[in-house]
């Protein structure tokens, strides 16, 4: 009896250690799990739209509901071994190729070398969790509709090697030359945690974490903007009568897109860079956040759009 019960419990903790490692592997089920958050979805009435109604008797003015709330449009990866994005299902989509392989820190590791230079590669990958997030905040009311496709890839820095690997040419562009410039944090505040321009994986950082999240922030700055000088598709999309979606992605400001950590402490609120939350350091450098990002809009009433009053 002694023996079954040891064999029972050791049977149960291998499915306990089994499962506490899959719960920790980041995969679909977890990223579409992590939309129901009343914090990063932050749905408010924005104000009132007018439409004019027009039928073979006359024409009449209607109103209706404008709001506004963020939306997952995106997974943002940021993680240092080429080929190992810690999204495992979409991991294949970007994997070493012949101009692009390795990764890392620049060093070995050795106490007496100088450890500072890291290098990320950056997928952005339509968010997986838009039918769930649909469900969920249409309870709250009427909802928008995003810019972002689910497993679509909007950019993967294997593809775009010239700019993301050298810094061609956004290496001489004023923003990367004139400190202050598109800088997330600053140094007056003693929270500078690296600078936007150049958009590529290469920079100079004693934190990983901060590391990976400029990486992500620059990453996020390139498909949120039309013409960049990248291998990449726009996640944008065009504004149309009482739709008013999300524009360019700007550092530290919540009013452009928020950012929520899926791996690797997934998190139930959103923030921007730089912030003062718990910062775990990723044992193989992958890290990956979800970029939401605002829109509003109003229920159709009419045939023509007179315009729309915000309340602030």
């Amino acid at each position: 009896m002694k023996l079954s019960r040891r064999a029972w419990r050791t049977g149960m903790a291998s499915v306990l250690l089994g499962t506490a490692a899959s719960a920790f592997a980041l995969n679909t089920a977890t990223i579409t799990g992590s939309v129901l958050s009343p914090d990063c979805l932050s749905y408010r009435v924005q104000g009132i739209c007018y439409w004019l109604y027009c039928t073979l008797t006359g024409c009449t003015v209607r109103t209706s509901v404008k709001v506004q709330h963020y939306i997952p449009d995106a997974v943002v990866s940021s993680y240092s071994n080429t080929g190992e994005n810690p999204w495992v299902e979409v991991r294949a989509m970007s994997m070493p190729n012949p101009t692009a392989q390795g990764g890392g820190d620049g060093t070995t590791n050795e106490e007496h070398e100088n450890n500072l230079a890291k290098f990320k590669n950056a997928d952005v990958i339509g968010h997986p969790g838009a039918t769930f997030f649909s469900e969920f905040v249409s309870q709250l009311g009427y909802s928008c509709a995003g810019a972002g496709t689910a497993f679509m890839p909007y950019l993967l820095s294997t593809l775009d090697t010239v700019a993301w690997r050298y810094n061609i040419p956004e290496s001489v562009y004023p923003e990367a030359l004139i400190p202050g410039m598109r800088e997330i944090g600053t140094r007056t505040g003693l929270n500078l945690w690296g600078n936007v321009y150049p958009r590529g994986g290469l920079l100079h950082h004693v934190d990983d974490y901060k590391a990976a999240a400029v990486v992500a922030q620059r990453a996020g700055d390139i498909v949120t903007r039309r013409g960049q000088v990248h291998v990449y598709q726009p996640l944008l999309a065009n504004a149309s009568a009482g739709y008013w979606p999300a524009g360019a992605l700007v550092e530290s400001d919540a009013s452009t897109g928020k950012w929520q950590e899926l791996t690797p402490r997934l998190s139930s609120s959103c923030g921007v860079f730089p912030h003062n939350n718990v910062r775990i350091q990723a044992q193989q450098g992958d890290y990956a956040w979800a970029l939401w990002r605002p829109y509003s809009c109003c229920q159709r009433r009419g045939q023509v759009f007179l315009g729309s009053t915000d309340f602030n």
